[in-house]
């Protein structure tokens, strides 16, 4: 019986321990760009986008879809940069605990 009361305090200080790990993730800010920085979008490690920054010169009426394309890469950019930050908390938290793959956090 201890060891299962052991079992169940752990449990509750690792709830506790991804509870505040989410709350720093909506703090953690990530920068993704594209076309050698002529645009830039910052998101957080959650994946809520923050800001977009685009250099004027590639506001050109018949350029659209340029600046279309380089608006996905920067964002796609961003977003691997915050699963990446959000998996190194991750592992930071278990601490090698080899959860598996995909285990939701928010």
């Amino acid at each position: 019986m201890a060891d299962f009361m052991g079992m169940m305090k752990k449990a509750a200080e690792l709830q506790s321990k991804m509870k505040a790990m989410q709350d720093e993730l909506d703090h953690v800010e990530v920068q993704g760009a594209s076309g050698g920085g002529l645009v830039s979008v910052t998101m957080t490690a959650k994946g809520e986008v923050k800001s977009v920054k685009i250099d004027p010169s590639l506001i050109k009426a018949d350029e659209t879809e340029i600046l279309e394309d380089l608006m996905v890469t920067a964002l796609n950019d961003a977003r691997r940069k915050a699963e990446a930050a959000m998996q190194d908390k991750m592992q930071a938290l278990t601490g090698g605990l080899g959860l598996p793959p995909g285990l939701g956090l928010g």
